[in-house]
């Protein structure tokens, strides 16, 4: 269904929600849905569980998807994993202006340069050479300089050797991890400038670390390496034919709290996303920010910065169907997912003047769980694509495990996806064929994921902004850096 954009951007004239209350005060709450069915697509597999406890099984291995790829050519993966070898990427980007700054790290940049092209070509990028390589000045590390400072210093140097803004900038780093640059680089890419960058350390650099390069490379810079072969063909169960947003969300800890909030753009496909991203007070696992109105006709929140992203993406069409991944919670959180994540999302859509437009929603929360599944024929790995619904799930509750990727005998673990809430009317064939899907629409590897795509990005995107900068505080999430226009719609965290 398709709106103007004045008629879809239009916040209710009257309407100032307040803070949130607490879901009693509302006099009502929501709780996880009860099961409705097990699938019954895929081969059946005999399965032990190996813990907590020994526990016989019985388990179906889904079919991998086909993957699409460049020139219209089709790969079924193999054991999870495929190869990109004498393959071109779907959508390759095309780069025109770009450079490459070296922060003192001796290497053959030249060398390089030559073997990254030779690779651009072989996946059809259109990249034309760099205009300029910029040497870090050796004074700047001589000289005790803040991480700041040499970065500083290296944009007035690039701002004297090119000709304007480029595209595209290629750092190189002396440190593969942990480097002190990596932080203050990103931050003056992102924020202050819009430029799309990518980090490189030169060691152990082949063919195939170039590939895996280019990988994030092109989708950072809005290219599609990949995609299922039933998004091509509009083939997906209920995803296809009515207008859907996938969100994927999460918080991560590792520095700061950061509440990360990915939504797809661009349907019918699901292979790309946008990115929000809030600082949350200390120790915080539930997600605030998502609905946050500052006035009757403005909300600052994460969920309309992504509706509107989409809307913006999809031929100015909204989302009839909203499918909500969410992890890192655990059972005595689901209620607070439903009665305060989901309520913020809900007003959110509810904020934009629409009487025609209500969605439907499907929440599904992800756990990493310790139970892994052997064979009871050959005690290996249960195969990539198992799907167990039975025995050991919830007598009552909708969920499942899926075995997506392979391991070492016995380290191959297990992702319980667990259902509590769904309007849209899933059987439970459709849901485990969706989710296992969406663990092979991740932009920038040759292997099906753990978890779903869009919770990977979710991460990504909170790691990446807890680096730049920023931090939480009891009274909100404003000390996150808001990005740069030039890139805040492109998958800069891949």
């Amino acid at each position: 269904m398709k709106y103007s954009k004045q008629e879809a951007l239009t916040p209710t004239s009257h309407m100032l929600p307040p803070k949130y209350v607490p879901p009693k005060a509302h006099g009502s709450s929501r709780s996880p849905m009860a099961r409705s069915g097990v699938g019954t697509k895929g081969g059946k597999i005999s399965l032990l569980t190996e813990k907590p406890s020994s526990t016989r099984v019985e388990g179906r291995v889904l079919e991998s998807p086909k993957l699409k790829f460049g020139n219209n050519e089709h790969v079924i993966p193999c054991g999870g994993r495929w190869n990109l070898s004498k393959k071109t990427l779907v959508e390759p980007s095309q780069i025109t202006r770009w450079a490459i700054v070296n922060f003192s790290t001796p290497c053959d940049i030249d060398k390089i340069c030559r073997d990254l092209l030779r690779c651009c070509r072989a996946k059809g990028m259109d990249v034309e050479k760099p205009y300029s390589i910029i040497q870090e000045n050796q004074q700047s590390t001589c000289k005790p300089a803040s991480a700041y400072t040499r970065v500083k210093l290296m944009f007035e140097a690039m701002e004297q050797k090119l000709p304007g803004q480029p595209q595209f900038l290629l750092c190189i780093l002396p440190e593969r991890k942990h480097s002190d640059i990596y932080g203050p680089w990103k931050r003056t890419c992102l924020v202050d400038y819009g430029i799309v960058t990518q980090c490189m350390s030169p060691t152990s650099i082949n063919d195939q670390y170039l590939a895996n390069l280019l990988l994030k490379i092109n989708a950072k810079m809005g290219g599609i390496n990949h995609l299922l072969s039933a998004e091509c063909l509009e083939s997906m169960p209920l995803v296809s034919k009515i207008p859907t947003m996938i969100f994927g969300m999460a918080v991560s800890s590792d520095v700061l709290s950061i509440a990360a909030v990915v939504g797809s753009r661009k349907w019918p496909l699901i292979a790309q996303y946008r990115a929000s991203v809030r600082a949350l007070s200390t120790r915080v696992d539930m997600i605030d920010g998502l609905f946050v109105p500052v006035s009757p006709k403005r909300d600052e929140g994460m969920i309309r910065e992504l509706l509107e992203d989409f809307y913006q993406s999809t031929c100015k069409m909204k989302p009839e169907h909203i499918i909500i991944f969410r992890d890192g919670v655990n059972g005595s959180q689901f209620d607070r997912v439903l009665n305060v994540e989901l309520d913020q999302i809900m007003k959110a859509c509810k904020f934009i003047n629409d009487d025609k437009w209500s969605p439907k929603f499907l929440v599904i929360v992800a756990q990493k769980t310790p139970m892994k599944f052997l064979q009871t024929e050959s005690d290996t790995n249960a195969p990539p694509g198992t799907i167990v619904d039975t025995r050991v799930c919830h007598p009552k509750n909708n969920d499942f495990y899926l075995c997506a990727p392979n391991g070492p005998i016995g380290n191959a673990r297990s992702t319980r996806y667990l259902v509590l809430l769904d309007q849209i009317g899933f059987s439970a064939d459709n849901l485990q064929e969706l989710v296992h899907s969406l663990s092979y629409v991740y932009q920038t590897s040759t292997n099906v994921k753990s978890v779903v795509a869009p919770i990977c990005y979710a991460h990504q995107a909170a790691a990446q902004m807890s680096q730049i900068g920023g931090g939480g505080s009891d009274d909100g999430f404003k000390q996150i850096p808001k990005l740069h226009e030039d890139v805040c719609s492109s998958m800069f965290f891949c």
